[in-house]
C-alpha cells in the first residue's frame, strides 16, 4: 500500500490512517469521487469514510499521477486508466473528448478507482502437478470478476519463468500480453511484480495483435494472456498453437459449462486445444480454486478446493 499512499492527497491519506493495519492490507479498491464520501472496498463489500472528497483532492491526485504534467498521460487518458508503481491501476471517469468517433482523452476527471495489485507467491503451487506433465499444458482459467484469475495467472507465469526444483521443471520463456497492464503492472515497460528471469511483456497491447507480435519477435515457450473472448482472439490462439507455443489464458465465466455457451469462446473450445480448465469461485473475501478439469471436461481434482488466490 505504500506506493498508493504516497500518491494520495493529504486529507485522504489522513482518513486512511484511521483504518486498522489488518483492514488496510485487505483493501481491494479505493474509490475517490468529487462530492461523494471516500469509499473503500474490502472483501467485495463497500465501506464509506466520513469525508467528502472535493475538487482540490481530485486535482491534487491527478497532479501526482501525472507528475504535474498531464501531457505525459495522453495515451493513458485515452484508455481510461493509469498504472502506477507497484502495479496498481487507477481507473478514471469524467468528460470524454471524442475525435473521429474515438476517445481522444478524458477531461474534468471527477472519479478515480484505485485497484490495489497484490501478488500472492505460491498461489499456483498446488496446481503444478496438474498443469505440467513433461511439458506445460494448454490451460484456461475460468472465473467471475474478483475471483482471483489474474492473481493465479501471475503466479503460474512466475513459476514457468523461474522453474521449480520441487517438480524438476526447468525455466521456460514466458511471453505476457498485458493489454490492460493488470498482469505485470508495468511502469515504463518494466514489470513491477516478481516474474522470474525469463519473462517478456508487451504492455498495453491488444491481445490478438500482441500474441502475433510475441510469436514473431520473442519466440516464447508459453504465452500468458488475460481475459480472452473476442472474435479476433480465436485466430491468434490458433496461430500460437500451430507455432508450438503453450497457452495459459483466463476468461470471464462462472463455470466451464457456462463458457461453452458463449459463441466466441465456443469457437475456441471446438478446436479441442485446451488440456486443462481451472474453475475459480469467490469465497467470502477472496477467490478459491474450485475444480480442475482435463481437456475432455472430466474433473481431475477436488483437493485444490481449499487453496485461496
Amino acid at each position: 500500500m505504500e506506493s498508493v499512499l504516497s500518491l494520495l492527497p493529504k486529507k485522504i491519506h489522513e482518513q486512511l490512517q484511521h483504518i486498522s493495519p489488518a483492514v488496510a492490507e485487505r483493501i481491494e479498491e479505493l474509490r475517490i469521487r468529487i462530492g461523494r464520501p471516500l469509499e473503500i472496498i474490502v472483501g467485495g463489500k463497500p465501506s464509506f469514510m466520513p469525508y467528502l472528497v472535493d475538487a482540490g483532492d481530485a486535482q491534487a491526485l491527478l497532479s501526482r499521477l501525472s507528475q504535474f504534467s498531464l501531457y505525459t498521460l495522453e495515451e493513458e487518458l485515452k484508455r481510461g486508466y493509469i498504472t502506477v508503481a507497484g502495479g496498481h491501476r487507477v481507473g478514471l471517469a469524467g468528460k470524454v473528448i471524442l475525435e473521429n468517433g474515438g476517445v481522444k482523452a478524458i477531461r474534468d476527471i471527477s472519479s478515480f478507482n484505485i485497484r490495489i495489485a497484490r501478488q500472492k507467491i505460491g498461489a499456483a503451487e498446488e496446481l503444478i502437478s496438474f498443469l505440467y506433465t513433461h511439458e506445460w499444458q494448454h490451460t484456461m482459467i475460468i472465473g467471475a470478476p474478483q475471483s482471483g484469475k489474474t492473481t493465479l495467472l501471475r503466479d503460474i507465469a512466475r513459476i514457468i519463468s523461474s522453474g521449480s526444483e520441487r517438480y524438476n521443471i526447468l525455466p521456460n520463456k514466458v511471453g505476457i500480453v498485458d493489454e490492460r497492464s493488470e498482469i505485470a503492472g508495468c511502469v515504463q515497460g518494466v514489470p513491477q511484480l516478481e516474474f522470474g528471469p525469463r519473462v517478456d511483456v508487451l504492455d498495453g497491447c491488444p491481445k490478438a495483435e500482441g500474441m502475433m507480435m510475441m510469436i514473431r519477435s520473442m519466440s516464447p515457450d508459453v504465452l500468458v494472456v488475460d481475459e480472452i473472448g473476442r472474435a479476433e482472439d480465436t485466430l491468434a490462439v490458433l496461430e500460437a498453437v500451430n507455432a508450438g507455443i503453450k497457452l495459459i489464458i483466463t476468461t470471464h465465466g462462472q463455470s466451464l459449462e457456462e463458457i461453452r455457451k458463449r459463441p466466441t469462446i465456443a469457437a475456441i473450445l471446438e478446436q479441442s486445444i485446451f488440456e486443462r480448465f481451472i474453475e475459480l469461485k469467490r469465497s467470502e473475501d477472496q477467490g478459491r480454486i474450485s475444480t480442475v478439469f482435463d481437456g475432455g471436461g472430466r474433473q481431475i481434482s477436488k483437493k485444490a478446493g481449499s487453496q485461496h488466490v
